[in-house]
């Protein structure tokens, strides 16, 4: 069998799914390659030592990329495709990361582990594959002839590659988890965590009563604070951009016209078109159109604005709405079921757009302002000329790697990706398009992400040392508070001092409080001090807080029994998880990469250029 596994040929992997790197996506760190031309041998990262190729990464990209692409069911966005470059550059990093510690532990596989393997454990493409399934099920019948049938040389070859890659995958993250054990009495503990409640009542002292706020901070505390507190300061690569903007202007004919497309939609449901057909085909709310316009189950009141809700409401299950109008456009609304307070209801979209004069106007407009100052890399001076051409009004913006650039409640696609891709300072972009407007941009700064120093963040730590300081300085207030109320009562306590006391609803100790905050001093001792007593002062986000436990109730220890394995199996299962997304990341920080993609692109950018 192992022989025939070897007789490759070119098959598309139609079961085989690597999902399991995927998983183990990290952030990725960056760098600088030289400025050689880029050919097929050019490397876009190199680990170790190791490169990996931009031929590589473009593959792996597209491949994600037709996935997601199938998944959402359009085109991907450049800011969509960004978050795919990211992710294939983190899946080879880490494939070369983890060949690189097979070597190290002595990690291999054996001729007969992936004949056992391709027998017992069939990938999950497999598992899904309708072709291997009866009744909707994995049949392991037909997995099996799958395997023994002589036209499958190449299935058989291409699934020897991918448990040559899986089994040492899964030794080496076993070896890395394998001691993880959750004790019954850790478990009592989380669970306990979850379902003991309590109440209480409380008097909080909060910094702005201070009438001295003046603290001192050492630039020796601001130095420690830093160095144990590294993580907190990496920050994502800025770019400010100059940012022109042609809008869609929708008239009041555009509007008519939306109306009556709508119209037209429903006259063809009421006709014996199926409602869930027609929102595949013309609804714009694409997240609810590949489900035949299904918006799911759930609570009318305050889950739609209001024209919709009210729509909603005067339906009967089964009842189709006249066409509703609402900021986001027309609607169409069918109800489903009701039960109750809760729904569930389907919709079509319709986004009031210009008509086809309308948009011509618009585009011979946009049009005239890409010809002027479009793809420009050495002219940052024809984007103003540009501007005052069309007597438009630059607007400065300020775009974060990685985050979706947004300007006056309009986004503006593409922009941020375009200016972390290689982009070179003056460059104009190309005419970027949305639904609302066209945009062209120019980056007139760029600042790189990473690590920030101790002197940018300097200001920022001083503040929060401060903000502590000040919470310390209500200390001797609280302490006098504290013992006057356990002479004499909280709520007596509090009247003397013009105090006013707080009562909780029942939390559990992961809960957020309002007042009290979450994992703070305060809900510990709400699970500390006996009930009916007074805890001396415990901080609590900015004050000093002086409580009272009125009641608390244990969680209920035949539940937990009941649940324990359960439970168990769960969360023994995340904390591998953990573990070896720790032991990745760990990897990562341990071993040298160097991310050569931006230069590698701006390269690519500067040999299109004529």
């Amino acid at each position: 069998m192992l022989q025939s596994m070897r007789s490759s040929a070119k098959y598309i992997w139609w079961f085989v799914v690597l999902a399991f790197v995927g998983s183990f996506l990290l952030y990725e760190t960056s760098g600088l390659a030289g400025g050689s031309p880029v050919t097929t041998s050019t490397a876009v990262a190199t680990v170790n030592g190791e490169d990996i190729l931009l031929t590589n990464w473009q593959r792996a990209v597209a491949e994600l990329e037709q996935q997601e692409q199938q998944r959402l069911g359009h085109s991907l966005s450049m800011d969509e495709r960004r978050v795919i470059e990211d992710q294939a550059y983190d899946q080879l990093v880490n494939e070369v990361l983890l060949r690189q510690e097979y070597r190290r532990r002595g990690i291999s596989v054996t001729d007969d582990e992936i004949r056992q393997a391709a027998l017992n454990s069939p990938p999950p493409g497999a598992l899904n594959s309708p072709d291997l399934q009866t009744d909707g099920k994995f049949d392991p019948a037909k997995y099996q002839r799958l395997l023994s049938s002589s036209s499958s040389a190449a299935v058989r070859a291409n699934l020897e590659a991918y448990y040559r890659s899986e089994i040492p995958r899964q030794k080496l993250f076993d070896q890395v988890s394998s001691d993880v054990y959750l004790s019954d009495e850790r478990l009592w503990q989380i669970w306990r965590d979850r379902h003991d409640s309590a109440t209480v009542s409380f008097i909080s002292l909060r910094t702005s009563s201070l009438t001295d706020t003046a603290v001192t901070v050492t630039d020796a505390e601001i130095q420690k604070f830093y160095d144990r507190s590294k993580k907190l300061f990496v920050r994502p690569g800025r770019s400010v951009l100059s940012l022109l903007t042609i809008p869609r202007m929708v008239t009041a004919e555009d509007s008519a016209a939306t109306k009556a497309r709508i119209d037209r939609l429903r006259a063809e449901i009421v006709g014996g078109a199926k409602f869930e057909e027609v929102a595949r085909r013309e609804s714009v709310d694409s997240g609810s159109a590949v489900e035949g316009g299904n918006l799911g189950k759930g609570g009318n009141k305050g889950r739609f604005v209001k024209p919709f809700e009210e729509a909603l409401d005067a339906l009967k299950p089964g009842e189709l709405s006249q066409p509703v109008q609402t900021v986001f456009g027309w609607h169409l609304i069918k109800l489903d079921s009701r039960k109750g307070d809760t729904v569930e209801a389907r919709h079509i979209q319709l986004r009031v757009a210009q008509t086809d004069s309308s948009a011509s106007r618009t585009d011979k407009r946009a049009d005239s302002l890409a010809s002027i100052a479009g793809s420009l890399i050495d002219q940052p001076q024809r984007f103003d000329s540009a501007a005052k051409a069309l007597g438009l009004s630059p607007a400065s913006v300020i775009a974060f790697e990685r985050e979706p650039l947004s300007f006056a409640g309009r986004a503006v696609p593409g922009a941020s990706a375009w200016a972390f891709s290689g982009t070179q300072v003056g460059e104009t972009s190309d005419l970027l398009d949305s639904p609302d407007a066209y945009f062209l941009v120019r980056l007139d700064s760029l600042t790189v992400g990473g690590q920030q120093a101790l002197a940018e963040v300097k200001d920022d730590i001083r503040r929060r040392i401060a903000a502590d300081k000040r919470v310390e300085k209500l200390l001797p207030q609280a302490q006098a508070l504290a013992k006057a109320a356990t002479a004499s009562g909280l709520e007596a306590a509090a009247a003397e001092a013009k105090l006013t006391v707080e009562k909780s609803k029942p939390f559990a100790r992961v809960e957020l409080v309002d007042g009290l905050g979450q994992f703070t001093e305060a809900i510990g001792a709400s699970f500390s001090v006996p009930v009916g007593k007074v805890s001396p002062p415990v901080a609590a986000n900015d004050a000093m807080i002086v409580l009272r436990v009125d009641s608390r109730t244990d969680a209920s220890k035949p539940a937990f029994e009941a649940q324990k394995a359960s439970q168990r199996g769960g969360l023994t299962q995340q904390l591998r998880q953990q573990r070896v997304e720790e032991y990745v990341a760990g990897l990562r920080e341990a071993n040298k990469i160097e991310d050569h993609r931006v230069k590698v692109m701006s390269q690519l950018r500067r040999q299109a250029t004529p």
